[in-house]
């Protein structure tokens, strides 16, 4: 009977995830609303990223919000999204991908692949009113259109007009 009790608790996250990929709809936090097909690729995104090929590049997702100026998120190949870094860009090198096509936040919620450094600066926001650190752009390589969901409030971080920073989740 213990043995059968033990095996049921080392069951239960598998049934939690099962039960939420299983479901039509869940919620993405804050009123936003995830597809089940949405959930799926969250799960296929996470089970990946440890298996991302480790280099001398970056994982991106742009993050337009128009009263603000900084550019998104990044983080290292092989870490989760939760410890990516909101930047400010150094394009003295390279023009951001939106700023190159001379139309800003064309590629909101874009993934790319990054090649480029941190500078070791920060620079300062004035609407967010904070520091982010500065990331020296030397290329990009667009890797999905329409990525898997990163945010717990998808609606709210993907619209422009809305004065909100969700961090990575």
């Amino acid at each position: 009977m213990k043995l059968k009790f033990l095996s049921a608790l080392a069951f239960a996250p598998c049934l939690g995830l099962a039960l939420l990929v299983s479901g039509c709809q869940t919620t993405g936090g804050g009123g936003g609303a995830y597809t089940r097909q949405q959930v799926e690729a969250r799960a296929r995104m996470i089970a990946e990223i440890p298996n991302e090929p480790r280099g001398d590049y970056f994982i991106a997702r742009r993050y337009y919000k128009s009263d603000y100026k900084f550019w998104g998120y990044i983080r290292r190949p092989g870490e989760p999204w939760s410890q990516a870094k909101m930047v400010m860009f150094n394009e003295n090198t390279r023009l951001a991908p939106d700023r190159e096509r001379g139309i800003l936040g064309t590629d909101n919620g874009y993934e790319y692949k990054l090649t480029g450094y941190f500078s070791g600066d920060t620079v300062y926001e004035p609407a967010s009113n904070a520091f982010y650190p500065e990331f020296v752009l030397k290329g990009y390589e667009l890797r999905s259109k329409s990525p898997a969901p990163i945010y717990l409030n998808l609606a709210a971080a993907l619209d422009p007009a809305r004065r909100t920073i969700q961090p990575p989740y």
